[in-house]
């Protein structure tokens, strides 16, 4: 199994946007993602560590102006914690090893599909495609990936 870490060099070359994201907590505004309207098979990983955090089967239109997903993909990679900022209760997610900030679970996603609905910053995210996992280093996940449904 690879190592993810977060690493300064990896902080220093994120973009104003991911850097605001991913280290200071922030938020893209909704609609505006690069990810947002993604269909393409593939993963999502940590812009950051590079760990596996999301699969594009598990993505869904939530209508929330953010990627939204069912579950992640393998649940050792993110953390949620309690985040009682802007005066409400929410559960928030991080990467596990990266300790960025992605966005915020919630319980109204999909009953069929577990009622959960993480709700991702694409500031956080890097897509790597189907067909490029394997040689990415992503290769055991590729049985986990298929069209969104």
């Amino acid at each position: 199994m690879a190592e993810y870490s977060k690493n300064d060099d990896a902080v220093s070359r994120l973009t104003p946007e991911q850097y605001r994201v991913t280290q200071e907590n922030g938020t893209e505004r909704p609609g505006t993602g690069e990810y947002l309207d993604n269909k393409a098979p593939g993963i999502y990983v940590d812009v950051v560590s590079g760990e596996p955090l999301f699969a594009s089967s598990d993505k869904y239109e939530s209508g929330c102006g953010w990627p939204s997903f069912t579950k992640p993909i393998e649940t050792a990679h993110v953390n949620e914690r309690s985040d009682t900022s802007l005066g409400m209760r929410r559960t928030e997610v991080r990467s596990a090893h990266g300790d960025s900030h992605l966005g915020h679970v919630f319980p109204d996603g999909p009953p069929d599909r577990g009622g959960l609905r993480y709700c991702i910053n694409s500031a956080a995210l890097k897509f790597i495609a189907k067909e490029d996992m394997a040689a990415a280093g992503y290769g055991e996940y590729i049985n986990q990936v298929e069209d969104i449904r």
